[in-house]
């Protein structure tokens, strides 16, 4: 398989799986089974294209499953809000403080999860060897122009 998915792309999709955006997800976004799957088939082949070693692959998994469990919780949070907010929604009088709290407590956990995907991000970056990281930034460059 010469398709290569850069390894900093692969943790995008943990995120972007783990909140549950929509796009591109099809029949994954309410299975972690899949979505784990998915993204550790993806790890694999990057992680393979790169020539990581087996120390290396263990320690972006431990990555991977530490951000899978945290967008997981991200996730079932999502959850809980739209049923509050929907209960809004049907109330006689909705509570408009209530309602921005929601909102400012969702805002406020996917902040958090993106700085922790972040931090995955560097952490990724001192697993990964000078020339590792250069074959990814290449890549990454390409699909910027």
């Amino acid at each position: 398989m010469k398709k290569t998915v850069p390894l900093l792309v692969g943790l995008a999709a943990v995120f972007v799986l783990a909140t549950g955006f929509r796009g591109g997800c099809g029949g994954h976004r309410h299975d972690p089974a899949s979505i784990d799957r998915m993204v550790t088939s993806h790890l694999e082949d990057a992680l393979d294209d790169l020539d990581a070693t087996e120390a290396q692959k263990a320690q972006v998994m431990v990555i991977k499953e530490r951000l899978l469990q945290q967008g997981g919780a991200l996730r079932q949070g999502s959850q809980e809000s739209k049923r509050e907010l929907v209960a809004q929604w049907d109330s006689a009088a909705p509570d408009r403080a209530r309602v921005h709290a929601l909102i400012d407590a969702r805002i406020d956990a996917m902040r958090a999860f993106a700085h922790q995907a972040a931090d995955a991000g560097v952490d990724l970056h001192g697993i990964l060897t000078p020339e590792q990281r250069a074959r990814i930034s290449k890549k990454i460059h390409r699909r910027m122009e």
